[in-house]
């Protein structure tokens, strides 16, 4: 075995895949072959942060968005006293009204001292994905893996 495919004293590369999924995929073979998945690692590495940008954030959607959302909060506020005092139903549509009025207030608030115009979605990526296997157990996870992937390229 050389140094290169050993990471760490304990862990051995199993393979090295491109994107996240694939290497999920491959892990998701061991596992349905009853391979003891809990000795298997996914690792990314070369990671990046990646924003993905989802539209524009202006006043009106930041309003909207705040007042939906402190909806739900008192929805929730009113349902938990509608339980305690099941015979006030005016509870639950105060705090719906109260909800909606405070998240549009805070959401607002909050629009004016944040300093973007546009709304994202950061993710961590990674350029390449290890899947790392417990040295003792390489040889079987490597084996399975090539019966799997040669059984599944005769049937194509």
């Amino acid at each position: 075995m050389s140094d290169r495919n050993t990471i760490g004293p304990h862990k051995v590369v199993l393979g090295t895949y491109s994107d996240h999924g694939a290497a999920q995929h491959a892990v998701d073979i061991l596992a349905e072959h009853k391979f003891p998945v809990e000795h298997v690692t996914i690792v990314g590495t070369g990671l990046k942060l990646e924003e993905r940008i989802l539209g524009r954030w202006t006043l009106g959607r930041a309003v909207l968005t705040g007042a939906s959302a402190g909806a739900w909060i008192g929805l929730l506020i009113g349902v938990i006293f509608w339980i305690v005092s099941p015979w006030v139903v005016g509870a639950v549509i105060s705090a719906i009204i109260l909800g909606v009025v405070f998240g549009a207030i805070f959401s607002a608030a909050a629009y004016f001292l944040q300093k973007r115009a546009y709304m994202s979605a950061p993710s961590v990526v990674a350029d390449r994905y290890d899947i790392l296997v417990d040295a003792e157990f390489a040889e079987e996870a490597r084996r399975l893996l090539a019966a799997v992937l040669s059984t599944t390229d005769q049937a194509h």
